[in-house]
């Protein structure tokens, strides 16, 4: 995608949009509105962006932090790794933001399957692949069973959190402060080779003591 000449300019577009997602969702925030609020064309948006969804994208991104260099959580811990993973936010004063946003991103998804569909492939696909190479390498070192299935154990480890980032600001349910830990332990405990066995420490990684 082409880059507009000014970075300042481009940020200002990028802020103007999201602002006016987050207020009055996708569907009701026109191009027209956005290039009045940056302060630019219409034209000159559409010279850097295909169209709104594609602008919507990009606001997307950067919102969750994707401009810059993602860390890799490898400390070969699974437990300490699982939940720096988990628990990561690119920056806590956008945390608001997010979450004003994010029930229009979901409703413009099921409406658009498209748009939803490159949403959660830019959104989800960087936290897939490290809970992946996570899970992998546990499994590999013998702390987490070999038959384990990755699409369940991610399903299992990302569902909670999209009820905690959906309910718990509809209906203010309480959940408790160690809330990903706790889901971190639960499915740690559903695949271990041996559950509650004790545990020695090889190289870098953690792997489940065998009896010979």
């Amino acid at each position: 995608m082409a880059r507009t000449r000014s970075p300042q300019l481009h940020r200002k577009v990028l802020e103007a949009a999201l602002h006016l997602f987050a207020e009055r969702g996708i569907d009701a925030t026109s191009m027209d509105a956005i290039a009045e609020a940056a302060g630019v064309s219409k034209a000159t948006i559409y010279k850097h962006w295909q169209d709104k969804e594609a602008l919507c994208l990009e606001t997307l991104s950067c919102l969750k932090g994707n401009e810059g260099e993602l860390p890799v959580f490898d400390s070969g811990d699974l437990r300490t790794d699982l939940i720096a993973q988990l628990s990561y936010e690119p920056a806590a004063e956008q945390k608001q933001m997010r979450e004003r946003l994010m029930p229009h991103i979901i409703a413009y998804s099921v409406r658009n399957p498209v748009f939803g569909a490159r949403w959660r492939a830019q959104a989800l696909e960087w936290p897939r692949n490290q809970i992946r190479r996570i899970l992998g390498r546990a499994c590999a070192e013998g702390r987490l069973s070999s038959g384990l299935n990755l699409d369940v154990a991610l399903a299992q480890l990302l569902g909670p959190l999209l009820y905690r980032n959906i309910f718990t600001n509809q209906f203010t349910a309480k959940l408790p402060e160690n809330f990903l830990a706790l889901v971190v332990d639960a499915v740690c405990r559903a695949y271990a080779v041996q559950p509650g066995s004790p545990v020695v420490k090889r190289g870098r990684g953690t792997v489940a003591a065998r009896k010979k």
